[in-house]
């Protein structure tokens, strides 16, 4: 499991020069940092599923921060964080604000959704072309309480589901390993002539 998973994650090297964690230097070169066992990689699963959702700008960053500060394994939390991505910010961000309405129990008028949808789907194509515009953004920081309520309740819910299922994933794994290995243990004895 080890081996097929660390194929779809950067290397320290790329890492160590990426333009977003380069700043933090020596930091970068601490060995627990790039350990890989349930509980680092399931610590970076929920670090960085909860920036993923909480901040759409600088969020590879704010999971490496976190990362370091809590020994988690900091490839995976980088990874983790593509959960919001050019592709999915109009989507999450659509249900942020209609989940922080919900739950603020405020009434969801016509112009408010269209609002939304526009700055939403403005910031996907600017984020998608590397570039922020501050109309996406306006519209975003308008839609105020609802949809930062919205964003957090993903947050935590998300960085939740992603340490617990990690960490339940990962044992699933191990046990149904071990007991392939007992099986043909137990069958190379029973084939063995007497």
């Amino acid at each position: 499991m080890r081996r097929s998973f660390q194929r779809w994650l950067p290397t320290e090297d790329k890492l160590k020069s990426s333009r977003s964690l380069r700043w933090l230097g020596p930091l970068l070169h601490r060995p627990w940092l790039w350990h890989f066992n349930r509980r680092t990689v399931a610590a970076g699963v929920g670090i960085g599923i909860f920036f993923g959702f909480l901040i759409p700008v600088l969020q590879i960053a704010f999971s490496a921060i976190v990362a370091i500060l809590l020994r988690a394994n900091l490839p995976v939390a980088a990874i983790s964080t593509l959960v919001s991505n050019p592709f999915t910010y109009a989507p999450i961000f659509y249900l942020a604000y209609r989940t922080g309405h919900f739950v603020l129990g405020h009434p969801l008028s016509p112009s408010e959704i269209s609002a939304l949808e526009s700055g939403a789907t403005q910031l996907a194509e600017a984020a998608g072309a590397g570039v922020a515009t501050s109309f996406a953004w306006a519209d975003l920081l308008a839609m105020g309480k609802p949809l930062f309520l919205g964003l957090a309740i993903f947050a935590v819910v998300g960085g939740v589901l992603g340490y617990f299922g990690t960490l339940l994933t990962w044992r699933g794994i191990t046990a149904l390993k071990a007991k392939r290995r007992r099986s043909r243990r137990l069958s190379s004895r029973l084939t063995q002539p007497s």
